[in-house]
């Protein structure tokens, strides 16, 4: 009886083991519960597409994967958001790439200024291998798993109470912007005063005369809260505004495979969606806004350009000759 007892306990661990190591169960009563956080307000198309994302995922994983969205900054963004993915807490970082720039330089000039004149051009780079290489180093170097690149909402351009065409007119205007070095760098290159401030701070500064406007997208104008306060959009285009989507590498390589490859899908058709939304939508936003009494106006593109070249001259850390290997990869952008 004894013989009998002690092997059916070894059958019983031996099974078990199997389960724990990966058995038929594996993933069965598995549940993971993320905070995503971005500034975008509840009504722009970011947070739209991102909502279609997190129903898509919870509806695909049966519920096992579940992304809690929190827009308009109510967690860590920017800087801090991104350093909430490194140290490994349950969280998404929707941001700019240019905070990637913190940890590996070369995505300053990924998204530096006046480098695209459309959105194709951004989503063939990033297709490249220079690019690929420049995420597999913020992988394996500082663990920031790179979901998407491209949650694209269209050229920021200076949205201000004064007709702007050329950098001259910057002169002596404070113009917020968010908390990138590569922005403010930019922004002061165009002959403004840069001024960071959370967007929570932004409408009020500006109604207050704490800075004299602010840039962003045409979405953003209408969405806002901006064209209450500032009248006029100078079309400078200086920044493709993009985001890109941020997990910790180590937690998201701990999730059970079938789940990870659902959060990959769903976020790459979420930027395909949200490209779609802000292309074909850009014209009547605009006609929208124009039927309030917003004015948009032509610049100087070329002085503008001239103005910011520095900025790549300046970045620290990146590559040398990066901005030359960029527009060489674009070169070969079929026609």
């Amino acid at each position: 009886m004894k013989k009998l007892i002690i092997s059916l306990l070894a059958c019983t661990l031996l099974i078990s083991g199997a389960f724990a190591l990966g058995g038929k169960d594996d993933g069965k009563d598995y549940k993971l519960v993320l905070r995503m956080s971005h500034v975008f307000a509840p009504n722009e198309q970011l947070t739209k597409s991102l909502t279609i994302v997190c129903d898509n995922i919870l509806k695909r994983t049966n519920g096992a994967i579940e992304i809690q969205q929190y827009p308009q900054g109510q967690l860590a963004v920017y800087k801090d958001g991104v350093e909430q993915v490194v140290q490994g807490a349950k969280f998404i970082s929707v941001e700019d790439p240019s905070y990637l720039g913190d940890y590996v330089p070369d995505f300053n000039a990924l998204v530096g200024p006046m480098l695209y004149s459309n959105f194709d051009q951004y989503e063939y780079l990033i297709r490249t291998d220079l690019v690929k290489n420049m995420i597999k180093e913020v992988e394996e170097k500082h663990g920031i798993k790179v979901l998407a690149l491209d949650y694209i909402f269209g050229f920021r351009s200076m949205m201000t109470n004064k007709v702007i065409r050329t950098p001259a007119d910057l002169k002596g205007m404070k113009i917020r912007v968010p908390g990138s070095q590569l922005f403010i760098d930019t922004l002061n290159a165009m002959g403004a005063s840069a001024t960071p401030l959370p967007f929570s701070e932004t409408i009020s500064a500006v109604q207050q005369g704490v800075v004299d406007g602010l840039e962003g997208t045409m979405d953003a104008y209408g969405t806002n809260g901006s064209s209450e306060v500032a009248k006029k959009m100078a079309l400078t285009n200086h920044f493709l505004g993009t985001c890109g989507v941020y997990i910790n590498a180590e937690l998201f390589n701990s999730i059970p495979k079938e789940y990870r490859d659902i959060i990959q899908e769903e976020f790459t058709k979420g930027a395909a969606h949200m490209i779609s939304e802000v292309s074909n939508n850009y014209e009547s936003a605009k006609a929208a806004l124009e039927a309030q009494g917003i004015a948009f106006n032509e610049v100087d593109h070329d002085a503008f350009a001239n103005a910011v070249a520095p900025v790549y001259a300046n970045m620290k850390g990146v590559t040398p000759g990066i901005l030359n290997k960029f527009r060489a990869e674009l070169a070969k952008m079929p026609k």
